[in-house]
């Protein structure tokens, strides 16, 4: 019964890994946990169709299932990296590990109740026992993946301490049962050492990890944290600093003044008071020092992840950059979901800046929905302003303009306006308020952009940068992740 609970717990593990890795990798959570639940589900049935071909030798056939499963759902996150690194071919070699995984996985069971059942000879209590701790086995995988694992070890250790899990079950069955294996020696040897080479992956993995993912990006890869959220991490060539959040840029430090000049003192000429200001996302302080500014502003900072802000206030690098502004006793930081936290909000904001990673995942579009901007609404003052970070207009034309409708269809007036970040391409905001917009104050003058006379150029869109037949983005019908990962797709 351990064995069992070991194959399915690993088994479940493998197909998350596969799962969160390709959306890390190629974006669109939904598609690929789709495809590997599909194609997972379709493999296990095709493993038992297999099983009722092997007649003989039941123990070593369970036997080299647990071994070939370990070996290749152990190394499962390396090769999916290796794939996306040097292949075109990934969603094949993707594909090829779930049906092999699955079809392994589907094996198994079939073996063991025809061994335990001809032991025992009684197939009520064999079956009611395998499939109890498969189950169970199942439930521990997909609980401990997200909570354990994958914080605390990454994909690679992930994929390796599963795989050890599997090659012990192996290795636990020819040892205890050699006398029914035939060439039992040599299944022990080769058992045995396939465990340690995992065991060896396992320990190694971090340093594989860091070798291996720093090919993903094109400078030196100087830091690189997983925190419970987000793969966080920071590179460097010359002077050009860098912050990835699961594999997307941040910013850079050669131009990043553009994008947050644009994200700040827009709003704040526009917004006829600026005391109280609510900062949603921007972990990484940029915003906050843009804000500072302002004299008499206090800044509430609300963003998820603990280990954003924490490295991003101690960071010599990252604090630099930002002035110190996560330190400064006019920013308040709150580490919680900014969902959550406008629910319960009820204190009204003279701005709110919404600076949120772009929607690519279920979780980031909940935060671009129109219930989301009703409750910024809720939380603004009467006249109070927002402004949302869109993606670009150019690259992601449905997706930005999805946003501006998304907001107007809450009342609000809206003011679309784009600029050039060369990190980025042409990248854009939207500008909200519950009456007309109207500049209110002289744009802040100490920037290193933006001036009074490149202001209105901001606002001015190409031909090529607009989109009329787009629907709004709803919690029921995500169509802004549609229309994201559909840009994606076509600029890839």
């Amino acid at each position: 019964m351990l064995t069992t609970l070991i194959i399915s717990g690993c088994s479940m593990v493998y197909e998350l890994i596969i799962s969160a890795v390709s959306s890390y990798l190629v974006g669109d959570s939904t598609l690929q946990y789709s495809v590997t639940i599909g194609l997972y589900m379709c493999a296990l049935g095709l493993g038992s169709y297999l099983s009722k071909f092997i007649r003989k030798h039941l123990w070593a056939r369970l036997a080299n299932v647990e071994i070939a499963i370990g070996i290749i759902g152990g190394t499962s996150a390396l090769v999916l990296f290796l794939a996306n690194l040097y292949l075109e071919s990934y969603a094949l070699v993707m594909y090829a590990e779930i049906l092999a995984i699955g079809t392994l996985a589907g094996l198994e069971i079939p073996l063991l109740t025809r061994i335990i059942e001809h032991d025992q000879k009684d197939l009520r209590i064999t079956l009611s026992s395998l499939f109890s701790f498969d189950y169970i086995g199942g439930l521990i995988g997909s609980i401990a993946f997200p909570m354990v694992l994958l914080p605390h070890l990454g994909y690679f250790a992930t994929a390796a301490l599963a795989g050890v899990m599997n090659l012990t079950a192996a290795v636990l069955i020819v040892f205890r049962y050699h006398n029914r294996i035939r060439h039992g020696r040599s299944y022990r040897i080769v058992s045995a050492v396939l465990l340690g080479c995992m065991v060896i992956a396992c320990m190694t993995a971090e340093n594989v990890g860091n070798l291996i993912e720093g090919g993903l990006y094109r400078d030196n890869v100087i830091l690189m944290e997983q925190s419970q959220y987000q793969k966080i991490v920071v590179t460097k060539h010359k002077n050009d600093l860098r912050l990835y959040l699961d594999g997307n840029c941040q910013f850079s430090s050669s131009d990043e003044y553009r994008y947050h000049e644009a994200l700040i003192h827009v709003p704040m000429a526009y917004a006829p008071a600026r005391d109280n200001v609510l900062v949603l996302g921007g972990g990484d302080g940029m915003a906050a020092r843009e804000l500072l500014k302002y004299p008499d502003t206090q800044i509430t900072l609300v963003d998820l992840d603990p280990e954003m802000t924490r490295l991003c206030s101690e960071d010599k690098q990252i604090s630099a950059l930002n002035e110190g502004s996560l330190s400064n006793e006019r920013v308040h930081i709150i580490n919680t979901d900014a969902y959550e936290y406008l629910e319960h909000c009820t204190e009204k904001y003279d701005v709110i800046i919404v600076d949120l990673p772009d929607p690519n995942n279920e979780v980031l579009n909940k935060l671009y929905t129109n219930v989301f901007y009703r409750m910024c609404r809720n939380c603004l003052a009467e006249d109070g302003v927002m402004n949302v970070q869109s993606t670009s207009p150019y690259y992601a034309v449905k997706a930005y303009w999805c946003i501006g409708r998304t907001m107007e269809s809450e009342g609000l007036y809206v003011a679309s306006y784009h600029l050039q970040v060369p990190a980025f391409g042409d990248w854009g905001f939207q500008m909200a308020s519950a009456q007309p917009l109207t500049q209110q104050h002289p744009l802040y003058d100490q920037t290193k952009y933006l001036s009074e006379d490149n202001l209105p150029a901001l606002f001015v869109f190409g031909k090529d940068e607009t989109a009329d037949d787009v629907e709004i983005n709803q919690l029921t019908k995500p169509m802004l992740m549609q229309y994201y990962n559909e840009a994606v797709r076509n600029w890839e």
